[in-house]
């Protein structure tokens, strides 16, 4: 299957049933539940250079092949020994785009794509409905996919298996909503047509998981825009932003002879939010990896320090390292935070059903300043009524910080829904 589920989140506001100590120390010992390597579905053979024309969505430079990117005087230089295909850096209020490589570059997002799944049909089903899986619900999964562990004949509620998408990238639980979504095929339809609202035009959708298919494609510059859409989102915010949680197991008879229902523990896959085996990224909260065969490592993140939040996505370093597509998502947003206000942006991110983005030469910068024009928000920020909070894992000294036997609940004003009172800069 695909990737790992999202982006490893910070500790969840709820008590965990097992003891903070033990749990931690499970959850750190763990493997971080990246999906099994696949046989290659997808028949595509990729390119080994981007495209000499791509999309404009968002600016002319956002369709040019190779690093785009304009410094002012006393900027800091991009990071040096970046190997992703494609990656990109966002202001995630503004929609400035301040650096990209290859941004519309159409490759296989792996698990990535399940933030589109996600901010497609998380908003259409009552988190609080409960479902008892059927044999059918779980049938279509590829070879390998990544499981969180629902079982058929067993009833999960819509919260569940939500955290299960978004910690585990289970393709288990993505099969399940979608059945409830009425069906694998209505689900894709849908996800496309939200994709087309967007404005990611780069993204053919095969499957609502990321499973490696053939012509399953999206782009840097359209998994940033599903991760702006989705965090607008106080449901969404909640779950990548979740680094470990208790998932409903089986029912197992106690010693009176009564059956109880059993829960064990996941932990968020993203390793910027959990610190599992690099270092936990400052003011991370989300969103999404992923990883298969096919797509190698994928990853949008959102991170905020201060007042100001990021967008990073990288696709498919070339490096064959541990960890590689965390520590270059980590190294340009160390780059992004200082470069932020000494750069004029190459392009911006387009709010949906935007039109007339691109007009202007590829070199008088027209077509990035009508593209700005448009792209003030990413969505209304109609989300229930979260009060702009999240939460987080607290670091003290690189460790996991534990107050009252439970994960530490840092709550910060989250300044994505303010996008339609934002404007853009310059």
């Amino acid at each position: 299957m695909p990737t790992s589920s999202c982006a490893p989140k910070r500790g969840t506001a709820a008590p965990l049933a097992a003891s903070a100590a033990l749990l931690l120390t499970a959850l750190l010992s763990a493997a971080p539940a990246h999906a099994a390597t696949t046989a290659d579905r997808a028949d595509d053979k990729d390119t080994a250079k981007p495209p000499a024309k791509m999309s404009v969505v968002g600016g002319k430079r956002l369709g040019r092949p190779g690093t785009q990117v304009s410094l002012k005087a006393g900027a800091p230089a991009l990071p040096k020994g970046l190997s992703g295909r494609s990656w990109m850096v966002a202001d995630a209020e503004s929609g400035d785009v301040l650096a990209a490589h290859n941004a519309h570059w159409k490759l296989p997002p792996a698990s990535t794509l399940k933030m589109l799944f996600a901010d497609t049909v998380l908003p259409k089903i009552p988190k609080d409905r409960e479902h008892k899986v059927e044999p059918s619900d779980l049938e279509g999964m590829g070879a390998g996919s990544s499981l969180v562990g629902v079982k058929e004949n067993l009833t999960y509620s819509v919260h569940d298996l939500w955290l299960g998408v978004f910690l585990r990238s289970g393709n288990d639980a993505v099969h399940v909503l979608s059945a409830m979504n009425g069906g694998k095929a209505k689900t894709v339809e849908e996800m496309q047509a939200h994709a087309k609202q967007l404005n990611a035009l780069d993204t053919h959708v095969v499957t609502p998981d990321g499973y490696d298919e053939k012509g399953q494609v999206s782009s840097a510059y359209d998994l940033t825009l599903f991760a702006r859409s989705g965090l607008q989102k106080a449901d969404f915010r909640e779950y990548c932003s979740t680094a470990t949680a208790q998932f409903p197991g089986e029912y197992k008879k106690d010693k009176k002879g009564k059956k109880k229902r059993e829960s064990f523990a996941i932990q968020n896959t993203n390793r910027l939010l959990t610190g599992f085996g690099v270092s936990q990224y400052k003011g991370i909260a989300g969103v999404k990896n992923g990883y298969t065969t096919h797509a190698g490592s994928t990853f949008t993140g959102v991170a905020q320090h201060g007042d100001r939040v990021l967008l990073v996505t990288v696709m498919n370093p070339q490096k064959q390292e541990s960890s590689e597509v965390y520590k270059e998502t980590a190294t340009l947003f160390d780059w992004g935070f200082k470069a932020a206000d000494s750069v004029e942006p190459v392009g911006t991110l387009v709010r949906p059903g935007a039109k007339g983005l691109t007009s202007g030469s590829p070199s008088d910068g027209t077509g990035e300043k009508k593209a700005k024009e448009h792209a003030q928000a990413a969505v209304s920020p109609s989300d229930g009524g979260s009060g702009g909070m999240w939460t987080a894992v607290g670091i003290t000294g690189g460790s996991l910080v534990l107050l009252g036997g439970v994960a530490y609940a840092v709550h910060r004003r989250w300044p994505l829904p303010e996008l339609v009172r934002r404007r853009s800069r310059g």
